[in-house]
This record gives C-alpha cells, structure tokens and sequence, in this order.
C-alpha cells in the first residue's frame, strides 16, 4: 500500500499543521506526563533544555515539526529531523489520546508532506504501540541493538526501523 493509499483511510478528524509558538507550553507538558516516558523510554526535558531545543528544531531548515490536531486541539507532535546522519521521524501523542490511531494518522499524513526516503526511526523495543504505529506505516524492522544511557534517554534495547519507499 503506498503512502497516499494509506492517506485516503485517514480520518479527517487528525490533522497536522506547523507547530505555532502557543503549542510549546501544552508540548512540554505532555512531555512531563510519567506514563507517556516510561512507555517510551525516555527522560522529560526540563523547561530550559525543552525551550532550547524547540527553538533550535524550528529553526532548522532540515526539520520539518508538526503539530497533531484531534478534533482542532492538540494531541501531540511529529517530525522529521537528521539523527545520526539519516532522515529519521519520531512523535509524540498525548496520553489520553492513545489507542485512538491519532498517531497512525499523523504519521501517514507526515508521510505525504515529507517525501524523503528513506527515512528512519528508532524506538525501544518495550514500547509495542509505537513498533505497531510505524509498521502500520510501512517501517520495517531492520535490526536491533543496545543502546546507552543520555540525557534524555535511559539506556535500553531499541529497534530500528526503516521506510524505504
């Protein structure tokens, strides 16, 4: 199935749009919530290192930032930014949003905008949801491996993913 076969299923009620300076503050709140880091393995940002890197990722012609819409309000982001010399795609859905296909959704509609392939995507191998959401879209597992602790990441076995068309 290809992108735009995949768009045509999407439900109109998910939208995404630039991000807009007035998302920012609902953004890192979501990325507060203990559930929401637990399932994927990460460490919340603090305000200052949030509003640094946002500032850097909206500048930054290779990024393309989009804010998922559900309804009109907002559920979440995705993106499209370089991580370790590749085009790599990550998102991040609100909880009480979860299990709706909001981020399914989001992703294919990214997929339209963001034509570049292929693209990358590295996820914990705990976190099933977020491997189903991409396989949805038409990442294939290419391997797996260790990876080490950051600042924003404990250390954790993570899968990655590849769309190549």
């Amino acid at each position: 199935m290809t992108v735009d076969e995949m768009s045509s299923a999407t439900d109109d009620s998910v939208q995404i749009r630039d991000i807009e300076p007035e998302d920012l503050p609902r953004m890192f709140q979501m990325q507060l919530d203990t559930e929401s880091n637990r399932m994927a393995v990460t460490i919340p940002r603090s305000a200052e290192v949030f509003d640094s890197h946002w500032a850097d990722a909206l500048r930054d012609p290779t990024v393309t930032a989009k804010a998922i819409l559900l309804d009109g309000a907002l559920a979440g982001y995705v993106s499209c930014f370089p991580c370790e010399g590749r085009a790599s795609v990550g998102y991040w859905i609100s909880r009480e949003h979860w299990g709706k296909g909001t981020a399914t959704q989001a992703l294919r509609l990214l997929l339209r905008e963001v034509t570049t392939r292929p693209l990358n995507a590295h996820v914990a191998t705990s976190n099933g949801a977020s491997l189903r959401v991409l396989q949805k879209c038409g990442f294939v597992v290419e391997g797996v491996r260790m990876s080490p602790a950051s600042d924003r990441y404990p250390a954790c076995e993570e899968a990655i993913l590849v769309l190549k068309e």
